[in-house]
C-alpha cells in the first residue's frame, strides 16, 4: 500500500502493548503519528489510589501511555472525555442492570466515543485517520468500493465482535494494523522496539467499577437493582431468595446460594416481578432470538432468509445460523443447534465467513421457534 508522506494519524493510545505497537508500525510505514488518551474515568472516583490497577483508563494506564509515546518520539494529548463517558455508556450500563439485562459496556464505547466522538475531535485538529490497536482487518470489496470489516488472524484474540457497530464512514477513517498480526508476534515487536509494555498484562476488567465488582457500583447508583427478591424454579415456585438484579446475568451458576441435587442456572431474569428465574442447564438452550438497534456495516441489509453465523458474547464461538425475519428494528436469528446463555442486552453479531455484516443488542430468547410451535415430548412415543 502507497502511503502519502508524513499523513497525520492519531493513535488511540491506551497504555498497553497492543495501541503501543500500532503506534510504531505507522511510524515504520511513514505517517506522521501523535497519541492520543482518552480520559475517561478517575481512579479517584473508583475509590481507588490514582495510580492503581491495569484498567484501560485508569491514570496508571494514561502514564504509560505517555512513557511509550516519548520513547516512540511522538507527541501526547490527553482528551477529556468523561461527561460523555458517564452520560453515554456509564448510565446506561446501570440502567440496563436494574432492567434486569447484561450490557456490554466496551461496545458502547467504541461506538460513540473512540469512533465518532474521538473521531469528531481529531478532526477540528486536521487529523482525518485514527488507528487502534484492535485486532481486527479492513479491505474494500473490489465490486463496490465498499470497506469490509473482517476477524483479525489471531483467533484467540480477534475483536471484530466490538466493531460491528462501525459504518462506511467510520471505516473510511480508521486504521487496524495489528489485524494480520498474533499477539506474540506484537509481544514480540514491542520488546524489540525496547518498549516496556512489552510483557504487560492486558486488561480485563470494566474500568469504572471497583474491585467489589459492577453489582455494588449499578446499586449504589440505583437501589432499585440491589432490591432482594424471589428466586423461582421452571414451575414457578419460589426456592430462594436473591440479593438484586444486578448481581446476575443469563448462564450464571455462580453465587445462587441454592441448594439442591442438580445444578442451577439464572434461565430468565424477569425486572418487572424482581424474580430470576433458575434451572438446569438444558433449560439455558434456545433456538432462536431476536435483536433490536440494527447495524450493518455495508450501510444497507441484506436479502432474507440469509445463512450466517451469529456470535451472542465476545468470547463465544460463532455458531451456525439464519436470519429468518428482518425489518428496519428488528432481526430474527435461528439457530442450526440451540445456543446456550444468550443474555438480553448483549450483542449479536453476524458473520458471513470472516466478514462481520453487522448486529445488534440482543431484545430476547424464544424457548421453541416458530414461537406458536408446542413443546417437545420427552420420552418413547411409542
Amino acid at each position: 500500500m502507497s502511503t502519502p508522506a508524513k499523513e497525520l494519524v492519531a493513535v488511540a493510545m491506551s497504555g498497553g502493548v497492543d495501541s503501543a505497537v500500532t503506534a510504531a508500525l505507522l511510524q515504520e510505514r511513514g505517517f506522521e503519528v501523535i497519541g492520543v488518551t482518552m480520559e475517561l474515568w478517575r481512579d479517584a472516583e473508583m475509590g481507588e489510589p490514582s495510580r492503581s490497577g491495569n484498567r484501560c483508563c485508569s491514570l496508571a494506564q494514561t502514564g504509560d501511555a505517555r512513557l511509550v509515546a516519548g520513547r516512540l518520539g511522538l507527541r501526547h494529548y490527553v482528551v477529556d472525555l468523561r461527561d460523555e463517558f458517564e452520560s453515554l455508556v456509564v448510565n446506561d450500563f446501570c440502567r440496563e442492570y436494574a432492567a434486569g439485562r447484561t450490557p456490554n459496556p466496551c461496545l458502547l464505547c467504541n461506538k460513540h466515543l473512540k469512533f465518532r466522538l474521538l473521531l469528531q475531535r481529531m478532526q477540528t485538529w486536521g487529523v482525518e485517520r485514527l488507528a487502534t490497536g484492535h485486532y481486527a482487518r479492513l479491505d474494500q470489496c473490489p465490486q463496490t468500493g465498499r470497506w469490509r470489516l473482517r476477524r483479525g488472524v489471531d483467533p484467540g484474540k480477534d475483536q471484530s465482535y466490538a466493531l460491528y457497530a462501525m459504518g462506511q464512514e467510520e471505516l473510511a477513517r480508521v486504521f487496524f494494523p495489528l489485524g494480520e498480526l498474533t499477539k506474540g508476534a506484537v509481544r514480540a515487536k514491542a520488546a524489540e522496539l525496547g518498549l516496556h509494555v512489552a510483557d504487560k498484562r492486558d486488561s480485563q476488567e470494566i474500568c469504572f467499577t471497583p474491585r467489589g465488582g459492577h453489582a455494588a457500583f449499578v446499586t449504589s447508583r440505583l437501589p432499585e437493582a440491589g432490591r432482594p427478591g424471589d428466586f423461582l424454579n421452571e414451575s414457578g415456585e419460589v426456592v430462594g431468595r436473591h440479593r438484586g438484579l444486578a448481581h446476575y446475568t443469563i448462564g450464571q451458576r455462580r453465587g445462587l446460594a441454592l441448594s439442591g441435587p442438580d445444578r442451577l442456572y439464572v434461565t430468565e431474569i424477569d425486572a418487572a416481578a424482581n424474580a430470576v428465574r433458575v434451572s438446569g442447564r438444558a433449560a439455558l438452550a434456545r433456538p432462536a432470538l431476536s435483536a433490536e438497534g440494527l447495524n450493518w456495516v455495508s450501510g444497507s441489509p441484506p436479502a432474507i432468509p440469509l445463512r450466517i453465523q451469529a456470535q451472542v458474547r465476545y468470547n463465544s464461538s460463532p455458531q451456525k445460523a439464519a436470519l429468518v425475519a428482518l425489518s428496519s428494528e428488528s432481526a430474527v436469528v435461528q439457530f442450526d443447534q440451540p445456543a446456550y446463555g444468550i443474555a438480553p442486552g448483549q450483542a449479536v453479531v453476524f458473520y458471513l465467513g470472516d466478514e462481520v455484516l453487522g448486529g445488534g443488542t440482543i431484545a430476547r430468547s424464544f424457548e421453541r421457534w416458530p414461537p406458536d410451535c408446542p413443546p417437545s415430548q420427552s420420552g418413547d412415543p411409542s
